[in-house]
């Protein structure tokens, strides 16, 4: 492992700190842990018309980010991903259902990154999540 010192803001290591004593971690972990996430999160596989929606988030309201990280799949729309993967599984699956197929996946991973983004931004407002937190409101 190598050291090396870098000088950072003070509002950020008063968030490290937060974040360590609610986690029971050292701050060097946070940050490194927080550190290696970026590098590894890295948005650089993402179009940038995807990376300016994410980046935008952190100027909208807790209500607005709440709702985003409650957010689901239309029920239709995870019915007909169950049954294209399980053709896909089979072997059955045609050319244009597994472009579908293809379709619906990436659309699900943008929602899942939108959600995380949001909660994400939630915790760095100081909000302590749960699982339930990300129950849709109507479930």
């Amino acid at each position: 492992m190598s050291d090396y010192t870098i000088s950072i803001p003070d509002s950020l290591y008063q968030k490290a700190q937060q974040i360590a004593h609610q986690k029971s971690l050292s701050v060097d972990e946070v940050i490194r842990t927080r550190l290696e996430g970026a590098f590894v999160e890295s948005m650089l596989d993402i179009p940038l018309d995807e990376q300016a929606e994410l980046k935008a988030m952190t100027y909208l309201s807790d209500d607005a980010l709440f709702s985003m990280m409650r957010e689901q799949m239309q029920q239709t729309k995870q019915a007909r991903t169950s049954v294209l993967m399980e053709k896909n599984n089979q072997g059955t699956i045609h050319a244009e259902e597994h472009a579908e197929l293809v379709t619906l996946v990436e659309d699900g991973q943008r929602l899942t990154l939108r959600k995380a983004t949001a909660m994400n931004i939630l915790m760095d407002r100081g909000y302590k999540l749960t699982l339930d937190d990300m129950k849709p409101v109507d479930a």
